[in-house]
């Protein structure tokens, strides 16, 4: 049985904004702070132990130390571990982009598809995000409207309020678009196709990357479609999602870990004789098997598994 704090590795994307570490206590000197990975053995950016006698060591690290059974069985199907958990704070307008499905992220960048949702934390008036099209349209149209930025024009604009949810499934267009901070919960993928980025430049002062011919390849130009997740805020082969208001008690049973993201409060986290005060910004995490938990307080949280 294990239970402990993750400390996350952050980006300072030029879009980012300082809202994670005003309004959710991300400790970090990056300016501006656009993600914090909460939960990640991806490479690109690991979370990290915090305190005990494996303080400091990455969350892949310590699973290579302990065996995969912490895992749990249903994540002995998955070659590498499952899911990536972010705050992202969105000052600024995300490009316009997409993400591959399992099938060609395997054979062309050797590292899974992705898959994700968001929960939208925060937002400012009248903010919205792309969503899908709005009607369905032809690739040709598509690489057209690329070609004479009027792409927007047949985008689904998508009002957001705080609360809202949005789950995108791999080849859905999208974008985040300024005034917006979420939590999202995505497969274990750094893969992202852009497709417009308003014009802008790097840090090197060159345009940014574009990946047009990936992006006609994997894009599927249609609408978003309804999503039955049976009461679940967010379901899919590699996570399910529920978000909780104030106390609850589950179980981490021997299928799988669990990971608490600390959205909203504070209040504390019991498993197994030991109590962890957790406050709005914290990730906590428990191994498998671990049996009965309690979160307990005036809080909002947002729990994974596999």
């Amino acid at each position: 049985m294990a239970i402990f704090k993750l400390k996350p590795s952050c980006k300072d994307y030029l879009w980012g904004g300082s809202r994670l570490r005003t309004d959710f206590g991300v400790e970090s000197d990056l300016n501006p702070l656009a993600e914090a990975w909460m939960l990640s053995c991806h490479p690109d950016g690991p979370s990290y132990l915090v305190g005990g006698e494996d303080d400091g060591k990455t969350l892949a690290q310590y699973i290579e130390e302990k065996g995969k059974d912490i895992l749990g069985t249903d994540c002995q199907k998955f070659e590498q571990f499952p899911v990536l958990t972010k705050f992202i704070d969105a000052k600024g307008n995300l490009s316009i982009q997409v993400h591959p499905s399992d099938e060609y992220a395997l054979e062309h960048e050797h590292q899974y598809g992705k898959t994700e949702v968001w929960y939208i934390l925060d937002c400012e008036p009248g903010a919205f995000l792309y969503y899908g099209f709005d009607h369905e349209i032809s690739k040709e149209e598509f690489e057209r409207r690329i070609k004479d930025n009027t792409l927007t024009e047949v985008l689904n604009a998508a009002p957001v309020h705080k609360g809202d949810v949005f789950f995108i499934p791999s080849g859905t267009l999208h974008a985040i678009c300024q005034g917006i901070v979420i939590a999202e919960i995505q497969q274990n993928s750094n893969v992202t196709y852009r497709v417009y980025d308003y014009g802008r430049v790097g840090a090197d002062g060159k345009p940014r990357a574009l990946h047009i011919p990936q992006a006609l390849a994997v894009t599927k130009c249609e609408p978003p479609t309804e999503h039955d997740f049976g009461g679940h805020m967010a379901q899919c082969p590699y996570f399910t999602v529920d978000v909780h208001e104030n106390g609850f008690t589950e179980t981490a049973g021997p299928e799988s870990f669990v990971s608490l993201l600390i959205v909203d409060g504070e209040g504390t986290v019991t498993c197994g004789g030991e109590t962890l005060p957790v406050k709005k910004g914290d990730s906590v995490f428990i191994t498998a098997n671990s049996g009965e938990f309690t979160v307990a307080g005036t809080l909002r949280t947002l729990c994974t598994r596999v």
